[in-house]
Parts: structure tokens; sequence; C-alpha cells
């Protein structure tokens, strides 16, 4: 799936970031293909992009609007409709990370066929997979596993291979989610395999490689949450990581939307995750702890990272204020 152009980035009316994380993550790391934002009178976020009607995204040279918001559910809002319409009637595709599919909105359907605009719903696998075979593969990954949901394992995952590839290293960034698919160009919505397959589709997400290259897997879910647990296991079995890494938002202290579900401790998150992998990678092993510490006073984030760090024994950081050096570091010299 190749979709085309530069992005206009459709907030609709959210009122908070973690509700738009698609978007706020393709301006974090695809921000030279945002050219602005489109929000409804009622949103409250602000991405700090130009404000665009659909003929000014045009001009300015947009040629999709990407639906950058990701309700819970993944459907697409009745009040969403209408401005998806006029914007596939100003000649801008669409592209989406719903559950839901574009055409099958009979509106959505009939405005691009008239345009002859595109319909891109990122979260299509487009393919089938095979059964999981548990069979080891060439090469080595590493996969980001979270005491939550939306805690920053697209994020973390992307700064790691970066930083590994800006070292010299082999490494791989593989997309399992709506957003990383689009920020990477490819990859598979692994929640939108059928469960059956998630595993195979897991493998074949990160085949044989060469003995030192790295396959860094973004993870989905947690083996915590009541609703997506059952895509964190499918992608810890198929992944067969070499190495975790769990990664958590400092402050929460339940799942997120789900109150009476309180977070495990993050060395109850670590035991659970290398059971479970062992499964098909008995050798797994945690190799760093991720904190997305931006709900934290910037006074208090280093001593916190620190004070994790030292309960652990493993390298722990911020991969967005600080980096994960550290951690990349500590892989070089653990896994030789």
């Amino acid at each position: 799936m190749i979709i085309p152009g530069k992005y206009l980035l459709f907030l609709g009316d959210v009122g908070d970031r973690l509700d738009a994380k698609t978007a706020c993550g393709l301006v974090d790391w695809a921000r030279e293909r945002c050219v602005g934002q489109w929000r409804l009178p009622s949103c409250g976020v602000d991405l700090g992009l130009p404000d665009l009607d659909f003929a000014q995204a045009r001009a300015a040279g947009a040629q999709t609007l990407v639906i950058g918001v990701t309700p819970f559910g993944g459907a697409i809002a009745p009040e969403w409709i209408e401005p998806i319409v006029a914007a596939l009637g100003a000649g801008l595709n669409v592209a989406s990370g719903m559950h839901a599919r574009l055409a099958n909105v009979p509106e959505i359907a009939a405005a691009a066929h008239a345009s002859g605009a595109g319909l891109f719903d990122v979260r299509d696998p487009g393919r089938s997979f095979p059964v999981g075979s548990g069979r080891k593969r060439s090469g080595r990954r590493m996969l980001m596993v979270g005491t939550d949901c939306a805690v920053g394992k697209k994020y973390t995952a992307l700064a790691i291979a970066r930083d590994m590839m800006a070292g010299g290293c082999k490494a791989t960034f593989r997309a399992t989610g709506q957003t990383g698919i689009l920020i990477a160009g490819e990859g598979v919505p692994i929640d939108a395999v059928v469960s059956d397959f998630v595993a195979g589709a897991a493998e074949s997400l990160s085949p044989d490689n060469d003995p030192d290259h790295w396959d860094v897997i973004e993870g989905q879910g947690s083996l915590f949450h009541p609703a997506y647990a059952g895509v964190a296991l499918g992608l810890l079995h198929g992944s067969q990581p070499d190495a975790i890494i769990l990664c958590h938002a400092a402050g929460r202290v339940h799942i997120d939307g789900y109150p009476d579900f309180p977070l495990p401790t993050l060395e109850q998150c670590i035991e659970v995750n290398l059971r479970m992998a062992r499964m098909t990678n008995p050798a797994v092993r945690c190799a760093g702890i991720s904190i997305n510490t931006s709900n934290l006073p910037a006074s208090d984030r280093d001593a916190h990272l620190r004070a994790v760090a030292d309960r652990l024994g493993l390298p722990c950081f911020d991969p967005v204020a600080r980096g994960p050096g550290a951690l990349i570091a500590h892989i070089a010299a653990g896994f030789d």
C-alpha cells in the first residue's frame, strides 16, 4: 500500500491527544509529510500545524487526508462523514486506520467514485497469513511490550531503530499498527489479523535475516489489558523476541479507560511477558525499560529514570526526552 503525497491530518472533534495518537505520531516522526491539520470547531487538540481547508491543503501540496484519530472501537463517527466527502470532492485521497472500512460508508464510497480519489484502509492486512510455526528464525528480534496501551511502544521502537542504524548497526523498524505503517510505509496491522493467524503474521513480519541484524518490532496492547491481551500474546509468540523492552507511562495507575483494572508493577509485567515469551524463545531476556515521563515535572524526570534503573538493574530511558543510548550500549554488550 503506497499512500500518495503529503498529508492533511484530520482531527475531527477529539479532545485528548491520546485519541489523536496517529496524527501525533506522524507529526513527530514524519513531519515533512504533514502540511496541515483539519479540525471540527469542538476539537480540543492542536498539533501546531496550520489549520487548512481542503482547497488550501491541495494548494500546499497535500494529496491525502489522513484520519489521524483512533477512537475506541475504531468506528467512523457520523459527524465525520460530511467533511470526508467534501475532502474527496476537493480531490484529496483519504487514508484511515479505523477498523471500519471507508468504502463501507455509502456516502464516502459514492464521493470517491465520483471524484476518482482513492480510499486507503491502512488497517486492512490486504493478504492472508499462515498459522504460526514456532520455527526458530535467523537474525535477532527486539519486541516492545507494555504495562498498557498508549504508553510509548511505537515511539520506543522508532527511536531504538533510528539510533541503532545511526550507530552502524543493522536494524529495521517493523510496524504493527496503522500509525507505524503510515510512518514506515510498510508493516502488518496486527490487531486486524484473525486471531488464529496473529503469530503467523508476526513471523512473516520478521523473517530470517542476517545473524547480526535486529528487527525492532512495535508492540501492541498489553498482556494485562482486559480487551487487548490477545493481540499482545500472539505478537509475543510469533515475534520470538531475543529481547523485550518494557514500556510504561509514568504516573499512570490503571489501565487507560478501565479504572477497575490497576496496572501491574514493572516487575510483574517483566516476569509475565518473559514467561509467555519463553514458549517460542526460551533464551529471551528483558533488555531495558522505556518510560514516557511527559506527565512528570521536568525537574523530576531524570531522578525517576535513575530510580527505576537502580531498582531493576536495567537501562531505563525516555525515548523522546533522553533517547535510548544506554539501552543500545547494553544490547551491544549483552548480545554479541
